[in-house]
């Protein structure tokens, strides 16, 4: 590992995917703090989970693609390290335990004050990192990736990062996680719809082989589209923090990059896409985060 230069590691981190490990912590202690119950030294550990955890989850789809076959040199997205030679396969399965294990051992003060719960979301949340491509039956090559990434980028992270800070919950804090959920399902939409030739020959069932190019198509927009709604239903439902529905404005902030995804199929115009919608989680996140606080 240690002849591998610092910023090829990083690019195997995959750094355009993190937002979505960052994102439901941002929304989350924003919302215990206008709740006025916060706790941010409890949220900093939240958050080096988050992304040990998201790290892990990338590094080891990198090493479980190239062992399966998945990744090629016919592959138009972004470099994968270990397919490319720049990393061993072996640096790459230490890493991802390293990446874990970090987890792990932050996961244990997170469990020390909220209990079984967190634990259970912990555990959960690793095992699904590896075995989205790790494993005979990996939930990224039957279809199952979108789900996943649905509830324990939203809800799951929202709530549990909350309820680690305060002892409480509510359906707000609950709903809240639904639209980062819904942001990083586009994220990965669009490096689904990217790779779906790809993935197609490899024989990697997802939504977008399984349903087809217009079918991915309509989910990123459904996805970007929905996610710019749940303030409004947030709002409806508690009549409070009405400066949350500044968060509508998503769905014309990502105008251009629904255009991308609706008009194009080449490589680099949907790895832009990518980035443009991590992007997009970012924003809406911020968003929210100032208007809850407000």
């Amino acid at each position: 590992m240690s002849n591998v230069s610092l910023k090829t590691w990083l690019l195997a981190f995959r750094p355009k995917t993190l937002p979505a490990a960052i994102a439901p912590v941002m929304i989350a202690t924003a919302m215990a703090f206008g709740d006025g119950v916060q706790h941010f030294p409890i949220a900093c550990i939240c958050l080096l989970a988050a992304l040990s955890i998201q790290i892990g989850t990338n590094i080891a789809n990198d090493y479980y693609d190239f062992k399966k076959g998945t990744d090629t040199i016919e592959r138009i997205g972004p470099t994968r390290m270990t397919q490319a030679g720049l990393i061993k396969p072996s640096s790459m399965k230490l890493a991802f335990i390293v990446s874990f294990a970090i987890a792990i051992i932050l996961g244990l003060w997170l469990i020390k004050r909220g209990g079984w719960p967190i634990a259970v979301i912990g555990i959960l949340a690793i095992f699904s990192g590896i075995f989205y491509t790790a494993g005979p039956y990996p939930l990224g090559y039957i279809g199952l990736g979108e789900f996943f990434v649905l509830i324990f980028f939203g809800p799951v992270a929202v709530a549990g990062t909350y309820y680690v800070q305060s002892h409480e919950m509510n359906s707000a804090v609950v709903l809240a996680g639904i639209a980062p959920g819904l942001i990083s399902v586009a994220i990965l939409t669009v490096n689904n719809l990217r790779d779906i030739d790809s993935d197609r020959k490899a024989g990697k069932r997802t939504l977008a082989v399984r349903f087809g190019r217009s079918f991915a198509v309509y989910e990123f927009l459904f996805s970007i589209i929905a996610a710019s709604l749940i303030p409004v239903l947030i709002y409806y439902l508690i009549e409070d923090h009405k400066a949350i529905l500044a968060c509508t404005c998503l769905a014309l902030i990502s105008i251009p990059t629904i255009k991308t995804v609706l008009t194009t199929s080449d490589g680099p115009s949907l790895n832009d896409a990518l980035a443009k919608t991590g992007r997009l989680l970012m924003i809406y996140s911020i968003l929210f985060s100032i208007g809850w606080i407000l």
